[in-house]
């Protein structure tokens, strides 16, 4: 999923629980982990009681401002991703909706409407 939008999978730090980091270059820019941690994962975040950790909470989707509308779409098909495709009026963005594999989180692409339609986009919904 993260070569979708360009980022990487690289190294991370081994924390005694799974982590994915995602990498733009050489920078580590996305860290993810399960939500519901292990005993493990609950010690290094300071949360031996269990439940959210501060700061670790549900959110519901993080946005990226993106460009390159047709390389995108090719890495989501060439992936068999879902996705769901949008336009707010006449708003100057395009926005296409993908989940996360690991904890299910919506990420929101935008791209600048005018490059969506120049690739021959049509969004499934339309408001």
């Amino acid at each position: 999923m993260a070569g979708c939008v360009g980022l990487g999978g690289g190294n991370a730090p081994d924390f005694g629980f799974p982590v994915h980091w995602l990498y733009i270059g050489d920078q580590g820019v996305v860290h993810i982990a399960p939500a519901g941690g292990s005993a493990a994962q609950n010690a290094y975040l300071g949360n031996e009681a269990g439940g959210p950790a501060m700061g670790s909470g549900r959110l519901d989707h993080i946005c990226l401002h993106c460009d390159g509308v047709e390389e995108a779409f090719a890495r989501l098909e060439a992936i068999g991703a879902k996705y769901e495709e949008r336009r707010a009026g006449t708003s100057p963005v395009y926005q296409v909706f993908i989940e996360e594999p690991i904890n299910g989180l919506k990420v929101e692409l935008n791209f600048p409407a005018a490059e969506a339609e120049a690739a021959g986009r049509t969004p499934a919904i339309e408001v």
